[in-house]
């Protein structure tokens, strides 16, 4: 269990995020188009996981917009958007902010996601909500870089994800 904090308020998620240099757990989440998109559909591919608790909060808002651009700057790269957001108001969002170079997943129909990550919020106001962190997933499917963002309210370290890439 790691400990977090929501404007300096103590939050614990239900354990850690995966070790690196392990395979990562496989999940199967949900697309835009109700779809779904499994780890073992992307393999092959190094995959950057920007998890957050919703796009309706400006944090996470600006996460998604400055992956977007990462997307779009570092070709070879796929970024998935993971949040329990209903597949509508992923799709809402990026057609109203101009996002096309992300995949947008939603956690609602599976808990073992948080879980198997270690990133689902336990306490506090946004109980059962991600945490906001970053994995980095190489072409074999192993974890090379985790960030457990440590204050929800905050943007990720982006130079650092950038830095691992």
């Amino acid at each position: 269990m790691a400990k977090i904090t929501l404007k300096g308020n103590p939050v614990n998620t239900s354990g850690d995020l995966p070790k690196k240099g392990t395979v990562a757990p496989d999940f199967t989440l949900v697309k835009s188009d109700l779809g779904s998109l499994s780890l073992k559909e992307l393999k092959g591919k190094k995959l950057i996981l920007n998890i957050f608790p919703s796009l309706d909060t400006s944090v996470c808002a600006a996460s998604v917009r400055k992956f977007n651009k990462v997307a779009a700057e570092k070709p070879g790269i796929t970024v998935l958007a993971i949040s329990k957001d209903l597949p509508f108001a992923h799709g809402r969002f990026c057609s109203t902010e101009g996002i096309s170079n992300l995949i947008t997943l939603s956690g609602f129909r599976d808990r073992s996601f948080g879980k198997n990550y270690g990133i689902e919020i336990m306490d506090g106001p946004m109980e059962g909500l991600y945490a906001r962190s970053v994995v980095i997933i190489d072409r074999e499917g192993k974890v090379v870089y985790t960030q457990l963002v440590p204050e929800i309210a905050q943007e990720p370290d982006y130079d650092d994800v950038l830095n691992a890439l």
